[in-house]
C-alpha cells in the first residue's frame, strides 16, 4: 500500500505537524502522517473482511453479516491492541484461537451436511478461548514458580 500511494502521489519525508497534505511550490504533497492514517484505515478494512467467514459461520442474515463487519471497521483498531496484549499475557491463546478458526472452517464445510446449532457454536468457541487462557495461567504460574525454584549454581 505504501509503494502504491508513493507511485501516485508526491509525498514528503518530513512531518510537517498534525497535516496531512501541505503545499510547497505549488505543488501539493501528502505527509508521512496520512500514509499511517492510510496503513491502520487499511489494516482495518482486512481485518474486517478476514472476520466475514467467521460471522457466516454464526447466521447467514444479511443484516447481522453487514452490520457486524461495518462495527468491525469501526472498532477493530481498539480490539487489535486488546488481543495484542491479551496475546501478551496469555502465552496459550494463539492455540485456542487456531482452534476456534479449525472449528469454523469444519462448521462451514459441514454447513450442506448437519448446521451445527448457533448457542453450541458460541459454547464451543468461549469454552476454546477460555480454556487456553485459564491454561496459559496455570502454564505460566508453572514457569514462573519452576524459574524461582532453581538456583543458580556457585
Amino acid at each position: 500500500m505504501v509503494r502504491y500511494l508513493r507511485r501516485h502521489m508526491n509525498i514528503t519525508t518530513r512531518f510537517h505537524g498534525e497535516q496531512f497534505f501541505i503545499v510547497e511550490n505549488g505543488v501539493r504533497y501528502a505527509t508521512p502522517l496520512f500514509l499511517a492514517l492510510v496503513m491502520v484505515e487499511f489494516t482495518d478494512l482486512v481485518f474486517a473482511v478476514d472476520s466475514i467467514p467467521a460471522v457466516f459461520a454464526i447466521t447467514t442474515d444479511p443484516f447481522v453479516v453487514l452490520t457486524s463487519n461495518v462495527f468491525a471497521i469501526l472498532g477493530l483498531r481498539a480490539m487489535y491492541f486488546l488481543l495484542g496484549d491479551a496475546a501478551d499475557r496469555f502465552s496459550l491463546l494463539k492455540y485456542g484461537l487456531a482452534m476456534v478458526l479449525m472449528f469454523i472452517g469444519v462448521k462451514m464445510l459441514l454447513i450442506d451436511i448437519y448446521k451445527i446449532p448457533v448457542g453450541f457454536s458460541l459454547a464451543v468457541v468461549a469454552t476454546l478461548i477460555g480454556a487456553s487462557m485459564w491454561l496459559s495461567l496455570k502454564h505460566d504460574a508453572k514457569r514462573r514458580a519452576e524459574a524461582e525454584s532453581l538456583t543458580p549454581e556457585e
